[in-house]
């Protein structure tokens, strides 16, 4: 009893110490399997951006200990809203892998391995998302080795951020982590195959282009293309076009009261349908169709009464369509236009 009295204390520090050599030799080899997990799951991507799901956050961000010898910047995606165009998700996506791609391309040795990009995608990933806090996308973030709590909000990406695409997300990510990205690559828009058959197609076709340019028989010669031309310039113009394309306008809507209905005039002065503008347009355009020919081709008929009888045509169809721009006017600003008539006709 005395002997093991002796060796108790003994065998309590050889013990301590395994335990201590232990812990301490542990945790770098589980994060260096963790590192070397995330380097093969990169390998298999062609921008380099891993998918993960539930388990793989569990995995890398949640049971890993902090602080880790990585930091992970998250896409947050979800399918079901890639329809919804002003969310630009998409779009967004891609330039995402683009700095994924930029930052493998511009670095070597052990900042390659400092930073991972992931992305989740909400159907495989709710409790990701309900663990990150996400409620509203887009949505990107940065977590740290040392984040320890996923909910932590300091490494997300303002909204304004996204307006610049790949190049602010660069910046993000150099201003967070002093990592270097580099200048976006972005690839180019028409490959070294496809120029070269342009180029050969441009050789072969231009011997013809010339002789037929000297000859007149081009189509810049065909007066019935600039007809055409200005007439839809014309229509383009009238019926507010640009408007409907800078604002992103809908053709029609949807009636509130009746969901079976569609709306394609909408009452009010702020707002204007792309339905309204093209019928607008389209009086418009007869309008000045029938003036442009009452001008150009009515006068080279001989006949007075063929002339006369399409010149009152032209001014009831003329004066029935401006009639209807007037009309739609004061119905939709509540503003009237009445004509003024001269004293000696009242």
């Amino acid at each position: 009893m005395a002997i093991n009295k002796k060796l108790l204390p003994l065998l309590l520090l050889i013990s301590s110490l395994s335990s201590i050599a232990t812990s301490s030799f542990s945790d770098p080899d589980s994060d260096s399997d963790l590192v070397n997990e995330l380097i093969s799951l990169r390998s298999t991507s062609e921008s380099g951006v891993i998918h993960l799901d539930d388990h793989g956050i569990s995995k890398f961000l949640i049971s890993s200990p902090t602080p880790r010898p990585y930091s992970i910047l998250v896409f947050f995606d979800a399918t079901q809203l890639h329809s919804k165009t002003e969310l630009r998700l998409q779009e967004l996506r891609r330039e995402f892998a683009l700095v994924s791609a930029t930052f493998l391309a511009n670095n070597n040795g052990s900042d390659l391995n400092k930073l991972f990009f992931c992305e989740i995608e909400f159907s495989k990933s709710q409790s990701s998302f309900q663990r990150f806090g996400v409620n509203a996308l887009p949505h990107i973030r940065l977590v740290s080795g040392s984040t320890a709590k996923l909910s932590d909000e300091s490494g997300q990406m303002d909204q304004s951020d996204f307006a610049r695409l790949a190049e602010s997300m660069a910046e993000f990510v150099e201003q967070h982590t002093k990592l270097t990205v580099g200048p976006i690559q972005r690839p180019p828009f028409l490959s070294k195959a496809q120029i070269g058959v342009i180029v050969a197609l441009i050789v072969i076709a231009t011997p013809f282009v010339i002789k037929r340019i000297l000859k007149g028989e081009t189509l810049l010669h065909d007066s019935r293309l600039w007809l055409s031309g200005a007439i839809f310039i014309y229509f383009f113009s009238v019926a507010g076009t640009m408007h409907n394309i800078i604002r992103k306008m809908p053709m029609f809507l949807q009636d509130r009261n009746d969901p079976n209905k569609l709306v394609f005039f909408y009452q009010g002065s702020g707002m204007q349908l792309g339905a309204e503008g093209f019928a607008v347009g389209f009086l418009y355009t007869v309008v000045g169709l029938l003036l442009a020919f009452v001008t150009n081709v009515l006068v080279r008929v001989r006949n007075l009464n063929v002339q006369r009888g399409v010149m009152l045509f032209a001014l009831f169809v003329s004066f029935w369509a401006v009639k209807k721009v007037v009309y739609l006017d004061n119905w939709k600003t509540g503003y009237g236009i009445h004509p003024y008539w001269p004293s000696s006709w009242r």
